[in-house]
């Protein structure tokens, strides 16, 4: 079997296991790339429809001549679907994109190892699930590692080539390569809880939460002070816009994973919206109501409260409390030795769109500047949410 390095794509062949939203744009990326991709999907019917939805992906791209007709036909003409993970054709390389759920892709994996080459490469599309914990019992776990892509997988740039405890380097360095020939901005880093962007982003939305519960202002006024700083949403609208249900399963993973450590502790708030079916766009109601056509209801901002929480102290500054929260745990990660201070940035800012990356931001602000921050809010609000990374008194990042 080639390798991911194989000179020619059409001699590195793709399968995708899992035809959602995930599976059906990983599956376009790699097609377009000139790689034979396979699709499989549990349920009945599943890929044919995911490769319909992804012609008419293609076809819009053509609509808006940034594909030719006959480029288009190419890349369809690479996808085929099969039955079963069992008729899945010997690939070089297989992304799951299945649900996240530990025992579902450990079995999954299982089978793959039974049925594809002994040097394919088993790749998990998990965004927080453990990747060596997905890797036990699999005969040379050297080639699982973790491929995290972002949605929509055609147009975001970002994919973090996670290591779990096991994970070859050669079967890191290749993919990686393989990335960046698909045209994505790959970041390397450890199986940590979340990665790079899920872990790191958890202050963003936690920190407004809290601000809302203790009645320090309203949610619309909230959000436009992060968006004051450059962020292209606030964290309360974007909790609404990704799905209450969806961004408190990934807080939650985090927060078990790391044995329930207060930096990650969900939110009540967040936990009663989601038990009320409130789950934001989605759904009429989240923080905010939702007119018909989604528009939020009510976001108008109190500027003049707005004005006084800019220039107020760390723990009602919206601004200056989420970007300290965010410098350390960032600053943290890499102390941890779990990813660069260059990778983490690129993946925020690619990632989650900031408009700087927290070790830019850190360096910007002051290590000792925010480390003095995080403990004017730790004797605030004792617990050890706000603990400060050692790296911060080090100078470090």
């Amino acid at each position: 079997m080639p390798t991911l390095t194989s000179p020619s794509p059409d001699d590195v062949p793709v399968a995708v296991v899992g035809a959602g939203a995930m599976g059906a744009g990983i599956a376009q990326v790699a097609a377009t790339a000139g790689h034979p991709v396979a699709l499989v999907d549990a349920a009945t019917g599943a890929a044919e429809d995911a490769v319909a939805r992804i012609i008419g992906s293609l076809q819009r791209l053509e609509a808006k001549g940034r594909l030719s007709s006959a480029q288009l036909e190419e890349v369809v003409e690479r996808i085929s679907t099969a039955d079963t993970v069992e008729r899945l054709p010997r690939s070089a390389l297989v992304v799951e994109a299945v649900r996240e759920d530990l025992a579902t892709k450990r079995d999954l994996f299982a089978r793959l190892a039974r049925t594809q080459p002994a040097d394919a490469v088993l790749a998990t599309n998990t965004s927080s699930l453990d990747i060596t914990a997905i890797a036990d019992g699999i005969p040379d776990p050297a080639r699982v590692i973790g491929l995290h892509f972002f949605n929509p997988p055609p147009v975001m740039r970002l994919v973090e080539v996670v290591r779990g405890a096991e994970s070859g380097r050669d079967v890191l360095d290749d993919a990686t390569e393989l990335m960046r020939a698909w045209g994505k901005s790959p970041v390397r880093c450890t199986s940590t809880p979340g990665f790079i962007v899920n872990r790191v982003a958890r202050p963003f939305y936690g920190e407004a939460q809290r601000m809302l519960m203790a009645g320090v202002a309203d949610a619309a006024t909230l959000d436009a002070a992060l968006r004051s700083a450059g962020f292209r949403m606030g964290p309360l609208e974007l909790t609404d816009f990704i799905g209450q249900d969806v961004n408190l399963a990934v807080g939650t993973s985090v927060w078990e994973q790391t044995d329930r450590d207060p930096r990650y502790e969900p939110t009540s708030l967040q936990q009663e919206l989601v038990a009320a079916g409130h789950l934001g766009r989605k759904t009429g109601r989240g923080v905010y109501r939702y007119a018909a056509d989604g528009a939020a209801l009510g976001a108008e901002p109190d500027e003049q409260r707005l004005a006084e929480l800019l220039e107020g102290p760390i723990e009602t500054n919206p601004v200056a409390r989420t970007l300290a929260m965010l410098v350390n745990e960032a600053v943290d990660l890499v102390h941890r030795g779990e990813a660069t201070a260059a990778d983490v940035d690129t993946a925020m800012t690619l990632g989650t769109n900031y408009p700087k990356g927290p070790i830019a931001w850190g360096r910007e602000i002051g290590y000792a500047a925010v480390a003095d921050q995080l403990a004017a809010l730790d004797r605030a609000f004792p617990g050890g949410r706000y603990r400060p990374s050692p790296a911060l008194r080090e100078g470090q990042d």
